[in-house]
């Protein structure tokens, strides 16, 4: 066997990479489709997508795979998935999904959360879940419960996006403790299923999926996948990890310490701890870390802003038509640092957790119509969702983080120059990017779990730094006093 195989189920696209055993280096990688997977918004606050375009998709990613590189379904080895967190998927006894999944971005739920953390009472909440129930799966759960009964009757069992995935290779419904706490369905201190959650939403224990390890075997590929596939029957599935800790996990980022992020639909800044840390405000959230083990805990806090390559994308859609992302970049870099005064506010992608769950809205202000133009506005798009980091980021400090050296992929907007020199020069960090992704990693991973590497540090081979970027103490300044600006203005409308 010579290669690995990652899958990573985002909500704008679904990719696929290929690991080659022996040297650790990426023999392909593709993505479908070519333009962004739509999120269906039923009603203002709500975010959906159909669970079985995302096994399309899957199919049209490895297809495209093929077209690189022509392995045959017996040279691999092991599989590993990365999915985008927090969102919900139910469905029958026959596997079939009941409704579409409501995503990570869908604010829905916020209500129902609220209720629960004040009910059961925000020391208890954040001392056993670490986070407020807020807008995660299980309050989403409630809301299905509450608004769609006859369809929650007729719920079999509850996954998250991987979850599904993985049911459609291995048949078989199961989940890990790093996705049960992602979804506040895990309680940290008695380290077993949130009953005391569950019991409140009056929701079945048995509703949740078996668990497995994270790293291990998960499953193996049923001969109705591997055909459809073109994959070899029995292939194990021995990784499965939620797109932000496999994010960290694929820049090697294992140890107290460490800082990921990433820039793609949403925004974010994940750091490791070995210790029980939460914000009182539940603006960001602990979870359950992929190399997590009772005799060393790893945590993870993850800072998310839902409105960052997604903002990117409306404004090419609805003001650059016919122009590259790359266009975009030019047009940005040729306008100051500042923007001539244009501020940029990217919350118009559902309920923010760092803005404390609620639904600002995207705003632009300063505009001048005889002084801007849509250059002004690519820039002050990209530095309002760094500023928007910033901001969540100052929160983490808060809580003990330092931040120092942030390791990114060289992928999403970590490809334009403008984005990369307003990141550094605002958080004053030094980033490292890699020749790396999600569905990268996620291959990397699922080595570990099937017994291929010997232990984490070996499936990194192959990995390297392509770009580093370092603050500049004159930019420094001048973006210091442009984010306090943008802050200012933003706490008038908190």
């Amino acid at each position: 066997m010579k290669y690995l195989l990652g899958f990573d189920i985002g909500s704008s696209s679904v990719k696929a990479a290929l690991i080659e055993i022996a040297n650790g280096k990426l023999a392909a990688t593709a993505f479908s489709p070519a333009e962004e997977m739509p999120i269906d918004a039923p009603k203002a606050g709500f975010a959906e997508q159909d669970p079985d375009r995302w096994w399309k998709e899957l199919q049209h990613a490895l297809q495209k795979l093929r077209q690189q590189v022509a392995f045959q379904g017996d040279e691999v080895a092991a599989i590993g998935i990365s999915y985008q967190m927090h969102g919900l998927v139910c469905v029958d006894k026959a596997g079939k999904p009941l409704r579409p999944s409501i995503i990570w971005c869908d604010g829905r739920a916020v209500t129902y959360g609220n209720k629960a953390f004040e009910a059961l009472g925000e020391d208890f909440s954040l001392s056993n879940f670490l986070n407020s129930p807020g807008n995660f799966t299980a309050s989403k759960l409630k809301w299905v419960k509450e608004n769609e009964p006859d369809t929650y009757k007729k719920i079999h069992k509850v996954m998250l996006p991987g979850d599904y995935i993985a049911l459609r290779l291995t048949g078989e419904a199961t989940t890990t403790i790093s996705g049960l706490s992602e979804g506040i369905l895990w309680n940290f201190k008695t380290k077993a299923i949130a009953k005391e959650l569950l019991n409140y939403y009056g929701i079945d224990e048995n509703l949740l999926s078996a668990i497995v390890p994270t790293f291990g075997e998960q499953g193996r590929i049923t001969s109705e996948a591997a055909d459809l596939l073109g994959l070899k029957a029995g292939t194990p599935v021995s990784y499965r990890a939620g797109d932000q800790p496999n994010n960290a996990y694929s820049l090697n980022v294992l140890q107290p310490g460490e800082v990921a992020a990433t820039a793609g639909t949403s925004g974010v800044v994940y750091g490791v701890t070995d210790k029980v840390e939460y914000d009182p405000k539940s603006r960001v959230n602990t979870f359950v870390h992929v190399t997590h083990t009772e005799e060393k805990p790893r945590y993870g806090i993850l800072l998310c802003v839902n409105g960052t390559g997604i903002l990117n994308s409306w404004l090419r859609k609805n003001f650059f038509a016919n122009a590259s992302y790359a266009d975009m970049n030019a047009q940005a870099a040729a306008i100051t640092p500042g923007a001539d005064g244009l501020s940029f506010f990217p919350f118009g992608n559902g309920a923010e957790r760092v803005l404390e769950n609620k639904d600002l809205g995207a705003m632009l202000q300063g505009l001048q119509f005889n002084r801007h133009d849509r250059g002004h506005v690519a820039r002050a798009a990209q530095e309002g969702i760094v500023f928007s980091l910033k901001y969540g980021m100052e929160i983490m400090q808060q809580m003990g983080m330092q931040l120092k050296t942030i390791r990114a992929g060289y992928a999403n907007m970590f490809l334009s120059d403008v984005f990369g020199s307003v990141f550094a020069n605002t958080t004053g960090c030094t980033v490292e990017l890699y020749n790396t992704d999600g569905a990268a990693g996620a291959a990397r991973a699922a080595g570990v779990g099937a017994g291929i590497y010997p232990d984490f540090a070996s499936c990194f081979a192959g990995m390297n730094v392509i770009k580093k970027l370092e603050p500049e103490k004159a930019l420094q300044q001048q973006y210091q006093d442009i984010y306090g600006n943008w802050k200012q203005a933003l706490l008038k409308e908190l």
